[in-house]
């Protein structure tokens, strides 16, 4: 297991994230060391999904306008259908996803997630995979899509949905071992 003492991770997150897209990714960065804080668009705690319907509330550790991508060293994107659509709405939320790649730092997005690199415009030339009702949005975006259940794209990480958590998971921590990749780009 890689040792991520010292490195910082933001979530970004909002209401109707999927629980376990966010709750398995979180814990697995923390057993290996990191500090992961949840950022969203307001303070105070954000409702999650689950099993189609509410689920538990998490609480925000910063608001996007406390933080900058300087603040972190990767960025994970869990999803849900309500969740990505609400922050692909949010022009600060976009430009904080933009961000991570124009740093050449690790980004993570699983589920419906993607529709936020699309929105930010990183998806050109990019071999990703995502929930397979928004494929056709991911090749609309320049993307090469496939079906797998994880894909690393020069720190990059794709996965489809929670049965991939265990694989997300693994190339998450990797990746965010590894830091920052130059091919990683807007």
């Amino acid at each position: 297991m890689e040792n991520l003492n010292r490195k910082t991770v933001a979530i970004l997150a909002t209401n109707g994230f999927e629980e376990s897209e966010l709750s398995e990714p979180k814990k697995a960065l923390e057993k290996a060391g990191a500090t992961v804080e949840i950022v969203s668009l307001k303070s105070g705690e954000i409702k999650s999904w689950n099993d189609g319907d509410w689920g538990k509330n998490y609480k925000v550790d910063k608001t996007l306008e406390e933080v900058s991508q300087f603040d972190y060293n990767a960025l994970m994107l869990p999803g849900g259908v309500i969740n990505p659509d609400a922050l692909r709405r949010d022009k600060n939320a976009v430009e904080f996803v933009k961000s991570f790649f124009e740093n050449h730092k690790p980004v993570a997005a699983i589920c419906h997630a993607p529709w936020l690199l699309a929105e930010a415009g990183v998806l050109e030339g990019r071999t990703i995979t995502s929930f397979n009702s928004i494929k056709t949005d991911m090749i609309n975006a320049g993307a090469n899509w496939v079906d797998e259940e994880v894909v690393v794209d020069e720190g990059l990480v794709t996965s489809r949905n929670p049965d991939d958590l265990p694989a997300f998971n693994n190339k998450l921590v990797e990746e965010v071992y590894e830091g920052k990749h130059e091919a990683q780009t807007a």
